[in-house]
């Protein structure tokens, strides 16, 4: 059992001033794995000051001091890989090879990363009588969720700590144990005392408190638009700096020139990641009319063994989804795809077979799904893909666009120069062509109700800075 009874604040762990504890279950076995504090406003309180006060010496400090805190902190992750990975797998069901590779790997490399861009980012610059300087923004709210969850975390705090920000963390309920044990290798590093401050607790109490705290400059916010929204009202009779990295429901587009193998195969990985739970899946696959029945093949032969069952078998391909509640979302919009008329390829209502517990769903695939269906336009969040065909080019680049969201996108041709002519008609904040690789040293986030601001990379630490003109 993993049982947290204090919180970190100041560099210490302290008793919390809330009441009760958040229980964490393993959503492939509904065993209860762990818990952690509920924080109240008072521990905020506590923690914002802790926060305030560190910001005076540390926001003074070398980039030399702060990049070698943030090798430090990437080094740590990377002796406890193997324990973060089944911490993490455990908590949300992630299976285990993408656990080490995405949910730990990725945030070591993040934050050396930043160590990295620190060597050559141009702090200051003249123009005419004027020198611009960039200064970190101060204290920073950061409210992650549990789909990446020490990926989100050290996606906010690696740039903050490089801009030479310091901040309090709300993790999620679902998923908080991993940020307990990162505060355990802050404190391990010698990160000065109150630069990292970490509360756990409910997004309606915590997250609201922290989201209108008059102390706090900055909120860096992932999750749902709706709850990303609420964080806009509340920041924004302080005038803060908001940053939202929010739903996604992005478009895969085979053109007809693709490898449609290829193409295909890849838009099943491509969609159900994570089993599914990643704001940028790219879960609507808009193929040609004349390939539908190509796609579809392909795709059907590969859904025969996708494997789906316990995490921690290393040839399993999808998990659990995270929770009760988000198993029987995942089911209601399988059940309204069905009822709406898409044609149902894989999967379908139900416990996959020979799975009697734990949070799953059978990982779906629906074809000829229209525009106005359901599965085309909201977010699922879990293993379901719609496929969609259409006639020409420009429908295609129409469809992809006509969402209210925009976080990702893909592209697949035998032409790069027309793949990249579609990529930059796409409204969204990135797009992957023929498969290309995530960049962690791109920025990442979304147009529309996708978000604002972005992360990773030099523009994720510029969203920590504020500009000053110092004219002479």
């Amino acid at each position: 059992m993993h049982t947290r009874e204090e919180l970190y604040i100041a560099g210490n762990w302290v008793e919390p001033h809330g009441e009760g504890t958040i229980e964490v279950t393993n959503p492939s076995n509904e065993q209860l794995i762990g818990s952690v504090p509920v924080g109240s406003a008072a521990d905020v309180d506590a923690a914002v000051a802790a926060a305030s006060a560190a910001f005076l010496s540390w926001s003074q400090t070398t980039t030399e001091e702060r990049a070698e805190y943030l090798n430090r902190l990437s080094s740590a992750i990377k002796e406890r890989a193997e324990d973060l990975s089944q911490l993490i797998t455990a908590e949300v069901g992630t299976p285990i090879n993408y656990s080490r590779m995405a949910m730990v790997g990725t945030p070591k490399v993040v934050s050396r990363s930043y160590a990295k861009i620190l060597e050559g980012f141009e702090w200051e610059h003249e123009v005419r009588n004027s020198l611009v300087v960039k200064e970190p923004i101060g204290v920073v709210a950061m409210i992650t969720p549990w789909n990446f969850p020490l990926h989100q975390i050290i996606g906010k705090i690696a740039p903050a700590i490089a801009a030479g920000c310091t901040m309090v963390v709300k993790p999620s309920k679902e998923a908080p144990l991993n940020a307990f044990a990162l505060a355990d290798i802050i404190d391990e590093i010698g990160l000065p005392a109150g630069v990292f401050n970490l509360v756990s607790g409910h997004g309606r109490e915590i997250g609201e408190v922290l989201s209108s705290h008059p102390d706090v400059d900055m909120v860096s916010f992932t999750g749902s638009t709706n709850a990303g929204v609420r964080v806009s009202e509340l920041a924004s009779p302080g005038v803060k700096r908001v940053t939202l990295e929010l739903g996604g429901k992005s478009a895969n587009i085979i053109l007809d020139d693709a490898n449609i193998a290829k193409a295909s195969g890849s838009a099943i990985y491509d969609c159900f990641n994570n089993s599914g739970q990643e704001c940028s899946a790219l879960s609507r696959l808009l193929v040609p009319e004349s390939k539908r029945d190509e796609v579809i093949e392909v795709i059907s032969a590969k859904m025969v063994k996708y494997s789906v069952g316990d995490p921690l078998d290393e040839s399993i391909r999808c998990g659990p989804m995270v929770s009760k509640r988000q198993q029987e979302s995942v089911a209601s919009y399988i059940a309204s795809g069905i009822e709406e008329g898409a044609t149902l390829v894989a999967g379908g209502a139900g416990m996959p077979e020979g799975l009697d517990e734990g949070y799953f769903v059978r990982p779906t695939v629906f074809a000829d799904v229209t525009t106005e269906m359901t599965i085309f336009r909201e977010e699922i969040f879990g293993p379901v893909l719609s496929i969609s065909t259409y006639s020409t080019e420009e429908e295609a680049i129409a469809m992809a666009n006509d969402s209210e969201y925009g976080l990702s996108g893909g592209v697949w041709s035998g032409d790069e120069e027309r793949a990249m002519r579609v990529a930059r008609q796409m409204r969204t904040g990135q797009v992957s062509i023929n498969g290309g690789a995530f960049n962690v040293s791109a920025p990442f986030g979304g147009y529309k109700l996708s978000g604002n601001g972005r992360e990773l990379g030099v523009h994720g630490l510029e969203e920590y800075l504020e500009i000053k003109s110092i004219q002479r």
